[in-house]
This record gives structure tokens, C-alpha cells and sequence, in this order.
């Protein structure tokens, strides 16, 4: 429980979050929000042509009117994050074998880190949907330094084969913008469109 006298953010509305990601939902415990989780079954693959930016941010929306389909009341957050090197998609690996050669395609090289995330509500009318992106450069490295990464199993169930909140995160020589993006939610961006939406506000307890 807050302390008297200090500003905390509380959801106006029943907030749901459609991902089981275990870092989105932490990323929303941190902000002290009140919330359930629904997670969304959608073919998570991307059409012919499809650019990284209109996938994510059609995948999200996806995901957020599928689970505000379920609902007569509240708003729906969801995302997802896609790792793009030379304009392609770097999805999950299917095996360790997979993961360390696609680690040895970053190494060295900068990629982008596309999230995008919808925030639906019947109720309100609501229907938007943001794309945010992180540049990240990987320091140099070689087989031995992938295959040790990926037999701790932290790459495996990551888009990019790689998660810099943990382990990982030694092989990230720099990031250009938001960090909590590449972990999988603009935080940040997000925050600032549900305030604006009135979906959030800041309260004082006492």
C-alpha cells in the first residue's frame, strides 16, 4: 500500500493485458496497476510483404480485439515484439541449433526491435495502436560465446534468441531508444496514451 501523500497511477476502468509474456506483466506490477491477464490465440505470422511495422502493430491490434470481443466493460492492452535484421523478421528459435545461428547473424551488427501495442475498449470506443523502435548493436562474438549463451536456455523462447533484461544482456554493446521496448513494451509511450485516454490517472493516498 502507498504511503499517505503519494501519487500513484490506478486504472479508471478494468484493465486487462492479452499477453502471457511474464515481462509485460511485470513491467504493469511495477506501475502499481490493477489488472487481469487474457492472453489471445492469433496466428502470430506475418503476410507476404508485410513490413515489420504494419505486422506488429496488426498483430496487436489482433490480439487486443480478440480479447475485447470477450467483453462488455474494460480496456484491452496488447502487444507484440518482432527482431528485424536487413528488413527480415527474426522470430523464435525452433531449437538451440537455430538459436545460436541466428545469434551469430547479430553479432556484431546492428538490428531494430519493433513493439507494437493496441489499446481497445468496447465500452469507451476506443481502437488505437502505436509502433514504437529500438536500434540495438551486439558486440562481436563467436560460436563458443553463443552456444554458452543458449545452453543456459534464456534464448529460446525470445524473439531474436535473446532477452537483454537477462543474460543476454552481455552481448549488447549499445541501445538507441527505449529499453523497455526491446524487453517487449514502450512503457513509457504507453503510459502517456492511456493518461490521455483517460484510462489511467494518478491518485494521492491519504
Amino acid at each position: 500500500m502507498a504511503a499517505d501523500g503519494v501519487p500513484m497511477f490506478r486504472a479508471r476502468l478494468p484493465l486487462v493485458l492479452a499477453s502471457a509474456s511474464p515481462r509485460r506483466r511485470r513491467f504493469l506490477d511495477q506501475l502499481g496497476l490493477a489488472f487481469t491477464v487474457e492472453a489471445a490465440d492469433v496466428v502470430e505470422e506475418a503476410v507476404p510483404g508485410e513490413e515489420p511495422r504494419a505486422f506488429v502493430l496488426r498483430l496487436a491490434m489482433d490480439k487486443a480485439r480478440v480479447v475485447a470481443g470477450r467483453r462488455s466493460a474494460g480496456v484491452v492492452v496488447a502487444a507484440d515484439t518482432v527482431v528485424v535484421l536487413d528488413e527480415t523478421i527474426l522470430g523464435k528459435p525452433v531449437d538451440p541449433d537455430a538459436a545460436v545461428e541466428m545469434l551469430l547473424r547479430l553479432a556484431g551488427r546492428t538490428h531494430a526491435v519493433w513493439t507494437g501495442y493496441a489499446v481497445v475498449s468496447r465500452q469507451r470506443g476506443i481502437e488505437l495502436a502505436r509502433a514504437v523502435c529500438t536500434e540495438v548493436r551486439f558486440v562481436p562474438f563467436g560460436r563458443d560465446t553463443a552456444a554458452a549463451y543458449v545452453a543456459t536456455g534464456e534464448p529460446l523462447d525470445k524473439a531474436g534468441s535473446y532477452g537483454i533484461q537477462g543474460r543476454g544482456g552481455c552481448l549488447v554493446e549499445r541501445i538507441d531508444g527505449s529499453y523497455s521496448n526491446v524487453v517487449g513494451l514502450p512503457v513509457a509511450e504507453l503510459v502517456a496514451d492511456l493518461r490521455a485516454l483517460e484510462v489511467i490517472e494518478t491518485v494521492t493516498v491519504g
